[in-house]
Protein backbone atom coordinates (compact mmCIF):
# COMPACT_ATOMS: atom_id res chain seq x y z
CA UNK A 1 0.00 0.00 0.00
CA UNK A 2 1.45 3.42 -0.75
CA UNK A 3 2.21 5.94 1.21
CA UNK A 4 -1.22 8.27 -0.41
CA UNK A 5 -3.66 5.11 0.39
CA UNK A 6 -2.29 4.83 4.36
CA UNK A 7 -2.67 8.97 4.76
CA UNK A 8 -6.22 8.92 3.06
CA UNK A 9 -6.85 5.87 5.38
CA UNK A 10 -5.72 7.27 8.37
CA UNK A 11 -7.55 10.53 7.39
CA UNK A 12 -10.95 8.48 6.87
CA UNK A 13 -10.31 6.89 10.39
CA UNK A 14 -9.80 9.83 11.77
CA UNK A 15 -13.17 11.98 10.36
CA UNK A 16 -15.17 8.72 11.63
CA UNK A 17 -13.63 8.82 14.98
CA UNK A 18 -14.42 12.69 15.17
CA UNK A 19 -17.99 12.19 14.17
CA UNK A 20 -18.85 9.25 16.62
CA UNK A 21 -17.29 11.58 19.34
CA UNK A 22 -19.48 14.61 17.94
CA UNK A 23 -22.27 12.74 18.49
CA UNK A 24 -21.83 11.33 21.74
CA UNK A 25 -20.78 14.89 23.43
CA UNK A 26 -24.12 16.29 21.27
CA UNK A 27 -26.28 13.29 23.38
CA UNK A 28 -24.75 13.89 26.73
CA UNK A 29 -25.25 17.41 26.04
CA UNK A 30 -28.90 16.90 25.75
CA UNK A 31 -28.94 14.48 28.23
CA UNK A 32 -27.36 16.09 30.91
CA UNK A 33 -28.31 19.61 30.04
CA UNK A 34 -29.75 22.01 33.57
CA UNK A 35 -32.12 24.46 32.18
CA UNK A 36 -31.69 27.53 33.50
CA UNK A 37 -34.71 29.66 34.90
CA UNK A 38 -35.23 32.71 32.72
CA UNK A 39 -35.86 34.73 35.21
CA UNK A 40 -32.45 34.39 36.75
CA UNK A 41 -31.20 36.59 33.13
CA UNK A 42 -34.30 39.57 34.02
CA UNK A 43 -32.95 40.04 37.75
CA UNK A 44 -29.56 39.96 36.48
CA UNK A 45 -30.98 42.95 34.20
CA UNK A 46 -31.95 45.26 36.39
CA UNK A 47 -29.24 45.40 38.11
CA UNK A 48 -26.33 48.34 38.07
CA UNK A 49 -23.99 45.86 36.68
CA UNK A 50 -21.35 47.54 38.49
CA UNK A 51 -19.82 43.54 39.84
CA UNK A 52 -18.66 45.45 43.12
CA UNK A 53 -19.52 42.33 45.32
CA UNK A 54 -21.52 44.61 47.63
CA UNK A 55 -24.03 42.11 47.77
CA UNK A 56 -21.78 39.32 48.92
CA UNK A 57 -21.60 37.04 46.29
CA UNK A 58 -19.05 37.26 42.85
CA UNK A 59 -20.95 39.60 41.11
CA UNK A 60 -24.33 40.67 39.70
CA UNK A 61 -25.09 36.82 37.69
CA UNK A 62 -24.18 35.20 41.05
CA UNK A 63 -25.93 37.79 42.96
CA UNK A 64 -29.01 37.18 40.05
CA UNK A 65 -28.90 33.33 40.60
CA UNK A 66 -29.12 33.29 44.45
CA UNK A 67 -31.55 35.71 44.53
CA UNK A 68 -33.97 33.75 42.18
CA UNK A 69 -33.26 30.09 42.89
CA UNK A 70 -32.22 30.41 47.00
CA UNK A 71 -35.68 31.85 48.94
CA UNK A 72 -33.38 33.11 52.28
CA UNK A 73 -31.52 35.46 50.05
CA UNK A 74 -33.06 38.59 50.52
CA UNK A 75 -33.80 40.86 47.60
CA UNK A 76 -32.30 44.13 49.22
CA UNK A 77 -28.72 42.98 48.99
CA UNK A 78 -27.84 45.12 45.78
CA UNK A 79 -26.67 48.10 47.55
CA UNK A 80 -25.60 50.43 44.04
CA UNK A 81 -29.36 49.41 42.73
CA UNK A 82 -30.87 51.04 46.66
CA UNK A 83 -35.02 50.99 46.67
CA UNK A 84 -36.06 51.11 43.39
CA UNK A 85 -33.63 47.77 42.63
CA UNK A 86 -35.03 45.78 45.27
CA UNK A 87 -38.51 46.64 44.87
CA UNK A 88 -38.41 45.37 41.19
CA UNK A 89 -36.17 42.60 42.64
CA UNK A 90 -38.82 41.51 45.12
CA UNK A 91 -41.69 41.78 42.53
CA UNK A 92 -39.97 39.70 40.30
CA UNK A 93 -38.86 36.66 43.16
CA UNK A 94 -42.67 37.28 44.68
CA UNK A 95 -40.29 38.22 47.84
CA UNK A 96 -40.62 41.19 50.59
CA UNK A 97 -39.29 44.95 49.47
CA UNK A 98 -37.24 44.97 52.34
CA UNK A 99 -36.44 48.97 53.34
CA UNK A 100 -32.89 49.96 52.08
CA UNK A 101 -30.77 52.59 54.13
CA UNK A 102 -28.76 54.69 51.50
CA UNK A 103 -25.45 54.94 51.96
CA UNK A 104 -22.43 56.82 50.51
CA UNK A 105 -18.48 57.17 50.98
CA UNK A 106 -17.44 59.41 53.22
CA UNK A 107 -13.17 60.16 53.10
CA UNK A 108 -12.39 60.66 57.37
CA UNK A 109 -8.76 62.52 56.21
CA UNK A 110 -8.64 65.93 55.57
CA UNK A 111 -4.68 65.88 55.94
CA UNK A 112 -3.98 67.10 52.89
CA UNK A 113 -1.06 67.51 51.00
CA UNK A 114 -0.50 71.61 52.56
CA UNK A 115 -1.70 70.42 56.20
CA UNK A 116 0.10 66.83 57.00
CA UNK A 117 3.56 66.45 57.23
CA UNK A 118 5.46 63.57 55.25
CA UNK A 119 7.41 60.80 56.47
CA UNK A 120 9.49 60.22 53.17
CA UNK A 121 9.55 60.85 49.37
CA UNK A 122 8.02 58.11 48.02
CA UNK A 123 8.96 56.92 44.49
CA UNK A 124 7.51 53.40 43.70
CA UNK A 125 4.13 52.50 42.14
CA UNK A 126 1.65 54.71 42.65
CA UNK A 127 -0.98 52.81 44.31
CA UNK A 128 -1.89 53.02 48.20
CA UNK A 129 -1.49 49.47 48.79
CA UNK A 130 1.95 49.16 47.21
CA UNK A 131 3.28 52.52 49.35
CA UNK A 132 1.43 51.20 52.37
CA UNK A 133 3.79 48.46 52.37
CA UNK A 134 6.85 50.53 52.74
CA UNK A 135 7.13 51.64 56.22
CA UNK A 136 3.28 52.24 56.43
CA UNK A 137 3.01 54.71 53.54
CA UNK A 138 5.38 58.12 52.95
CA UNK A 139 2.68 60.40 54.90
CA UNK A 140 3.36 61.01 58.79
CA UNK A 141 -0.02 60.31 60.03
CA UNK A 142 0.18 56.55 59.78
CA UNK A 143 -3.50 55.98 59.60
CA UNK A 144 -4.33 59.36 57.01
CA UNK A 145 -4.99 59.35 53.20
CA UNK A 146 -1.96 58.07 51.11
CA UNK A 147 -3.52 60.23 48.34
CA UNK A 148 -2.35 57.70 45.33
CA UNK A 149 -5.90 57.29 44.32
CA UNK A 150 -6.93 53.42 44.52
CA UNK A 151 -9.96 54.46 45.84
CA UNK A 152 -10.63 55.80 42.93
CA UNK A 153 -8.88 53.17 40.18
CA UNK A 154 -11.46 50.75 42.19
CA UNK A 155 -14.83 52.67 41.99
CA UNK A 156 -17.11 50.86 39.69
CA UNK A 157 -19.47 54.02 39.13
CA UNK A 158 -17.00 56.43 38.21
CA UNK A 159 -18.18 58.45 41.59
CA UNK A 160 -14.62 59.34 43.00
CA UNK A 161 -11.44 61.86 41.50
CA UNK A 162 -8.32 62.74 43.31
CA UNK A 163 -8.74 66.41 44.02
CA UNK A 164 -5.45 68.64 43.64
CA UNK A 165 -4.33 68.74 47.66
CA UNK A 166 -4.48 64.83 47.48
CA UNK A 167 -7.64 63.72 48.92
CA UNK A 168 -10.22 61.81 46.97
CA UNK A 169 -13.67 63.94 46.22
CA UNK A 170 -16.90 62.04 46.62
CA UNK A 171 -19.50 62.60 44.08
CA UNK A 172 -22.59 62.11 46.17
CA UNK A 173 -24.74 62.29 43.33
CA UNK A 174 -23.03 59.13 41.52
CA UNK A 175 -22.03 56.77 44.59
CA UNK A 176 -23.93 54.18 45.09
CA UNK A 177 -22.47 53.17 48.56
CA UNK A 178 -21.12 49.89 46.89
CA UNK A 179 -18.22 49.93 49.62
CA UNK A 180 -15.69 48.86 46.79
CA UNK A 181 -13.39 52.15 47.93
CA UNK A 182 -13.50 50.98 51.42
CA UNK A 183 -12.12 47.48 50.69
CA UNK A 184 -9.39 48.62 49.01
CA UNK A 185 -8.48 51.25 51.09
CA UNK A 186 -5.32 49.98 52.99
CA UNK A 187 -5.42 53.10 56.15
CA UNK A 188 -9.59 52.24 56.51
CA UNK A 189 -9.85 55.85 55.93
CA UNK A 190 -13.05 55.78 54.22
CA UNK A 191 -16.18 54.77 55.18
CA UNK A 192 -19.95 54.31 54.35
CA UNK A 193 -22.11 56.98 56.28
CA UNK A 194 -26.07 58.25 56.03
CA UNK A 195 -26.40 61.04 53.11
CA UNK A 196 -28.27 62.87 55.83
CA UNK A 197 -25.68 62.74 58.38
CA UNK A 198 -24.91 66.63 59.89
CA UNK A 199 -21.18 66.48 61.62
CA UNK A 200 -18.27 63.81 60.48
CA UNK A 201 -14.81 63.69 61.79
CA UNK A 202 -12.08 64.72 59.36
CA UNK A 203 -9.49 62.84 60.81
CA UNK A 204 -8.82 58.90 61.07
CA UNK A 205 -5.84 59.62 63.95
CA UNK A 206 -5.41 57.38 66.80
CA UNK A 207 -2.55 59.18 67.90
CA UNK A 208 -2.41 61.30 71.06
CA UNK A 209 -3.30 64.66 71.08
CA UNK A 210 0.38 66.41 70.69
CA UNK A 211 1.40 63.99 68.03
CA UNK A 212 -1.31 64.10 66.04
CA UNK A 213 -1.36 67.83 65.66
CA UNK A 214 2.09 67.75 65.21
CA UNK A 215 1.83 65.35 62.23
CA UNK A 216 -1.37 66.92 60.56
CA UNK A 217 -2.36 70.79 61.72
CA UNK A 218 -6.18 69.46 60.75
CA UNK A 219 -6.07 66.12 63.46
CA UNK A 220 -8.06 65.57 65.67
CA UNK A 221 -6.49 65.55 69.25
CA UNK A 222 -8.97 63.50 71.53
CA UNK A 223 -9.38 66.61 73.42
CA UNK A 224 -13.02 66.02 74.25
CA UNK A 225 -14.29 69.58 73.76
CA UNK A 226 -16.87 68.51 71.24
CA UNK A 227 -17.87 65.30 73.44
CA UNK A 228 -18.91 68.48 75.87
CA UNK A 229 -20.73 70.87 73.60
CA UNK A 230 -22.63 68.00 72.48
CA UNK A 231 -25.97 68.16 74.23
CA UNK A 232 -27.68 64.81 73.08
CA UNK A 233 -24.96 62.56 73.87
CA UNK A 234 -24.25 61.78 70.02
CA UNK A 235 -19.57 62.15 70.21
CA UNK A 236 -17.76 60.01 72.33
CA UNK A 237 -13.91 59.60 72.46
CA UNK A 238 -12.42 56.36 71.29
CA UNK A 239 -8.78 55.78 70.56
CA UNK A 240 -7.63 59.20 70.75
CA UNK A 241 -10.55 60.15 68.28
CA UNK A 242 -13.91 61.68 68.34
CA UNK A 243 -16.70 59.18 67.26
CA UNK A 244 -20.33 60.53 65.94
CA UNK A 245 -23.10 58.20 66.33
CA UNK A 246 -24.85 59.84 63.70
CA UNK A 247 -28.38 57.97 64.23
CA UNK A 248 -28.59 60.13 67.13
CA UNK A 249 -26.71 63.22 65.71
CA UNK A 250 -29.20 63.17 62.95
CA UNK A 251 -32.34 62.70 64.89
CA UNK A 252 -31.86 64.78 67.64
CA UNK A 253 -29.59 67.87 66.10
CA UNK A 254 -30.82 71.02 64.69
CA UNK A 255 -27.60 72.64 64.88
CA UNK A 256 -23.58 71.89 65.36
CA UNK A 257 -22.50 73.10 68.33
CA UNK A 258 -20.20 70.84 68.65
CA UNK A 259 -17.81 72.17 66.25
CA UNK A 260 -17.79 76.04 67.83
CA UNK A 261 -14.40 75.44 69.72
CA UNK A 262 -13.23 72.52 68.27
CA UNK A 263 -9.44 74.11 68.06
CA UNK A 264 -8.16 72.04 64.94
CA UNK A 265 -11.36 72.26 62.96
CA UNK A 266 -11.38 68.44 62.60
CA UNK A 267 -15.46 68.32 62.41
CA UNK A 268 -17.04 69.03 59.07
CA UNK A 269 -20.36 70.40 59.08
CA UNK A 270 -23.15 69.51 56.90
CA UNK A 271 -26.07 71.46 58.89
CA UNK A 272 -26.89 74.92 58.77
CA UNK A 273 -26.72 76.18 62.14
CA UNK A 274 -29.86 78.27 63.05
CA UNK A 275 -28.96 81.77 63.04
CA UNK A 276 -29.71 82.48 66.91
CA UNK A 277 -27.01 80.34 67.30
CA UNK A 278 -24.34 81.96 64.66
CA UNK A 279 -25.70 85.44 66.44
CA UNK A 280 -25.11 84.65 70.20
CA UNK A 281 -21.43 82.83 68.71
CA UNK A 282 -20.23 86.09 67.14
CA UNK A 283 -21.71 88.20 70.23
CA UNK A 284 -19.47 86.46 72.51
CA UNK A 285 -16.71 85.97 70.03
CA UNK A 286 -16.94 90.10 69.91
CA UNK A 287 -17.16 90.43 73.30
CA UNK A 288 -13.86 88.35 73.81
CA UNK A 289 -11.96 89.71 71.66
CA UNK A 290 -12.95 93.59 73.15
CA UNK A 291 -11.98 92.29 76.30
Amino acid sequence: MSNLEIAIAVLIVMTIVGLIFGLVLAFANKKFSIEINPLIHIVEDILPKGQCGACGFAGCMAYAEAVVMNDEVPPNLCVPGKAAVAKLVADLTGKAALEVEPKVAFVHCAGSTDKANKAYEYKGVQDCVAASLLQGGPKGCQYGCLGFGTCVNNCPFDAMTMGDNGLPIIDEVKCTGCGKCKSVCPKKVIDLVSPGIHVAINCNSKDKGAVARKLCTIACIGCGICVKNCSHGAIKIENNLAVVDSKICMAECSEATCTHKCPTGAIKTFIKEAPSANIAAESVNSKTLSE
